[in-house]
């Protein structure tokens, strides 16, 4: 029986290539396609997914910890950029082998193979990303503070921040503000590569 995949990855050009890449393979079948992270607990528990491979950039928020709790049987894929993902990669590994860490870099065929070694219950987690996850400095900023500051890196204006994450535009303001404080940055640039050097984004 094929293992049942759900993907979740922005921009639709690439999360569709993607997906049918993927249910080319005999063994998986792609059940739903995700644009919103908000999504994800609702969409694994209907069509009954295994494999949950998600972008961590995928505009919205899951908390995963949760999701495993909630949905023992299912297998979370994060694709993470190798560069800036240090603290998410330090909290995600701790929930091996139910949670697997792959860089979205990766080549079609390893994330195939990662996928079934995740179904398996064997750990998945790309060198890089560990190293990232040991190294990684205990970060200063709360979780929404990181999901502002991920988006800010896109070049996405407080508006559009706003939108993407159901908040004000004052309170995305707020957010920004409280993250060149606690980085000691002059400007949002400077901010997000100090989070993206520090692994805290």
């Amino acid at each position: 029986m094929a293992i049942r995949v759900l993907l979740g990855y922005r921009g639709a050009l690439v999360r569709e290539a993607l997906s049918a890449a993927l249910s080319r393979e005999p063994d998986l079948d792609v059940v739903d396609e995700l644009a919103r992270a908000d999504d994800v607990f609702a969409a694994a528990r209907r069509r009954r997914a295994e494999v949950a491979v998600l972008d961590a950039l995928l505009p919205g928020t899951v908390d995963v910890h949760a999701v495993c709790e909630k949905l023992p049987r299912l297998g979370i894929l994060m694709l993470l950029d190798r560069y800036s993902s240090g603290v998410a990669s330090l909290s995600l590994a701790r929930l091996a082998p139910r949670v697997g860490l792959i860089a979205i870099d990766a080549s079609l065929a390893d994330l195939i193979e990662a996928i079934r070694h995740l179904v398996r219950g064997e750990p998945v987690l790309d060198a890089e990303l560990a190293l990232a996850a040991l190294t990684a400095d205990e970060s200063p900023l709360t979780n929404r503070e990181r999901d502002v500051l991920r988006l800010a890196m896109t070049g996405a204006p407080p508006q559009e921040i706003a939108e993407t994450l159901f908040l004000s535009p004052g309170t995305v303001r707020n957010y920004l503000s409280h993250v060149l404080v606690k980085t000691g940055a002059r400007t949002r640039i400077e901010a997000i590569r100090i989070a993206q050097d520090a692994g805290w984004i």
